[in-house]
């Protein structure tokens, strides 16, 4: 290959890793009506907002797509919980975490709230909330997390736990 052609081919990888457009890929992202909201990361990390009200969905000829997250320092999971398991009831110092419930019903307390969420809600949890999830149903239930703020396992605080952890 060669210089000009592996500049070039950078340039294009670089563009389309940097939010460009590669129509190639048929990412059909370059809607200027389709913002997402502009934030500063640390509104997150000081539990001043609730990225549950920036998600952001947009419309395409195929169908639609969910945008969690942009451009922030995050950590994702998904979360399997057992049929008749639950989680400790514990709380984070460093950081909050946003829930998606993906395909069964999950038993959520946050706070002095508790509800069984339905597949496709979203629940903010704020750095420093009692929270714990489980699940009642048969099935194996998944939940999608995006960890906001320092994430270590080791910040967990662990107020009751069902395996003596």
């Amino acid at each position: 290959m060669t210089d000009q052609h592996h500049d070039g081919a950078l340039a294009q990888l670089l563009e389309t890793a940097d939010g460009g457009h590669d129509d190639a890929l048929d990412h059909d992202h370059d809607h200027p009506s389709e913002v997402p909201p502009r934030h500063r990361a640390v509104e997150y990390d000081l539990g001043l907002r609730n990225p549950t009200a920036d998600i952001f969905v947009a419309e395409r000829p195929w169908g639609e797509f969910q945008q969690f997250v942009s451009n922030e320092q995050v950590t994702v999971k998904i979360i399997t919980v057992q049929p008749g398991h639950r989680l400790s009831l514990q709380k984070h110092d460093h950081r909050g975490e946003m829930w998606q419930v993906l395909d069964v019903p999950i038993d959520i307390t946050v706070d002095d709230r508790v509800w069984q969420a339905q597949p496709g809600e979203t629940i903010w949890v704020p750095r420093g909330s009692t929270h714990r999830m489980g699940n009642s149903g048969e099935q194996p239930g998944r939940l999608l997390e995006v960890a906001f703020g320092f994430f270590d396992e080791t910040d967990i605080e662990r107020l009751s736990d069902d395996y003596a952890r």
